[in-house]
């Protein structure tokens, strides 16, 4: 943004977030007719919906879970040789999970999807100690920024919930076919979903945007998509930094970081800790690729020969614009089913996919079971399967595969939520907990 705003450095160190990989992504082809509603998705990206249908159960017997390259029709091993993994294309989620562990290290407590800050004024720590907090916070601060503090203050035994984020090389895709309207929106969804996690209302989100020269016409494109998620999720768009750094970026090109703030009660915060066996998985679904994972399809285009203009096969689609549907922001949704009662762990579905997110919300011996069939994989994962001939266990640790969250809820909420028959959101009931660690499938 062309407004520079200088956050407290002492809260900015408290920031904490989850560290995902970032990854390098293809390029798409189309405008985009509607932004910043929650149908725009349904509507233009008809042909990548999971199901049709008003929320409930939809466990489709006629599709796996995963598009398995493993057999064929024939039930014998089909020919792997030159299966595809992330780690080929570049990115190593093992060793993003090494420099978790090290930084944890240095800064303890890190690792979640948002990192939490005590906040508020309270009768423990009287009022020299919450004005010392106040002050630092709104230091240098504009008037704008000011209000949004003392609503926190009004939060009495409150966190501050934050989490910072990029969009990887989904801005390869933008580079190439011009389509800068909705990339910012991608931007807001990965700071928001995150936080959301631990039951967090995002408050206000920052930008930041560099360049090697401005062109003002592209940061304004750029900077509505920004505004679109931010009305998406409920949140102010505060201000953020322009950085016009020449020689550092090529011609055209820029790079992007969100940084988003929210709030929730100490008594109320989605922590996971209540998890019992038993307890049900809801999966919400993804518009389609969302914004991980394009090293390995950028790896699977090249050795398909499709270009990105080309149609995605057995759907009336183009390749490119399939993959550039933005990333549902799920925030309005999400604290509607927590204000319901029965939430108890909620992982964003990133980086890493179910196989290294969803045990990230769970308490130490328990894992889960994913039913097969229990969704309708989009045609975009079963083309990158196939064309890239991926095994099932790269695709589940890379991919989102259809779900972009994850609830873990009690068997009554989920007869609920499943249950809930105003068709406002969509939901399935992908799995349930179970003793012992790791993300098992049956």
């Amino acid at each position: 943004m062309t407004s520079s705003l200088r956050a407290n450095t002492e809260l900015s160190l408290c920031f904490a977030s989850s560290v995902r990989p970032y990854d390098q992504k293809v390029y798409a082809t189309q405008l985009y007719p509607c932004q910043g509603t929650k149908n725009c998705f349904e509507r233009r990206f008809s042909q990548l919906r999971m199901a049709a249908g008003k929320v409930g159960v939809r466990r489709t017997r006629n599709t796996s879970l995963i598009f398995s390259m493993s057999k064929n029709n024939d039930g014998e091993n089909a020919d792997i040789t030159g299966s595809l993994t992330y780690k080929d294309a570049g990115v190593d989620i093992d060793a993003g999970s090494e420099l978790v562990k090290r930084i944890a290290k240095m800064a303890p407590g890190i690792g979640g999807f948002g990192g939490l800050f005590p906040f508020g004024c309270t009768i423990s720590n009287k009022y020299p100690r919450c004005l010392y907090d106040f002050f630092m916070l709104i230091k240098g601060l504009k008037d704008t920024a000011v209000f949004a503090v003392l609503g926190i203050l009004k939060q009495s035994d409150s966190y501050l919930v934050a989490g910072t984020d990029g969009v990887g090389t989904k801005l390869k895709l933008a580079f190439e076919t011009g389509i800068h309207q909705t990339i910012g929106i991608d931007l807001v969804a990965m700071s928001v979903n995150d936080i959301v996690t631990s039951g967090a209302k995002p408050l206000f989100f920052l930008d930041y945007y560099a360049t090697s020269h401005l062109d003002v016409d592209l940061a304004e494109k750029v900077i509505k998509g920004i505004v679109d998620g931010c009305q998406q999720s409920d949140c102010a768009l505060l201000g953020g930094e322009t950085a016009e750094m020449p020689d550092f970026y090529a011609d055209g090109e820029y790079d992007l970081s969100g940084f988003a703030v929210g709030v929730v009660k100490k008594d109320a915060v989605i922590d996971g800790k209540n998890i019992v066996p038993g307890d049900v998985l809801i999966g919400l679904p993804s518009s389609g690729v969302h914004s991980n994972g394009f090293s390995l399809v950028r790896r699977v285009l090249a050795r398909s020969g499709l270009s990105l203009k080309d149609q995605l096969p057995g759907e009336d689609i183009a390749l490119g614009e399939a993959l550039m549907a933005p990333t549902v922001i799920y925030v309005k949704q999400v604290l509607d089913f927590i204000s319901k009662g029965g939430v108890k762990g909620i992982a964003h579905i990133t980086g890493g996919g179910f196989t290294d997110n969803i045990p990230r919300v769970f308490p130490e011996g328990l894992g889960a079971v994913i039913y097969n069939d229990s969704w309708e994989v989009p045609s975009i994962f079963k083309w990158i399967q196939e064309a890239g001939r991926i095994e099932d266990a790269e695709m589940r640790r890379t991919f989102n595969m259809g779900i972009g969250m994850v609830l873990v809820v009690s068997p009554e909420a989920a007869l609920r939520i499943l249950g809930d028959g105003n068709g406002a959101y969509r939901a399935y009931k992908i799995g349930e907990v179970v003793s012992g660690e790791g993300v098992r499938y049956g």
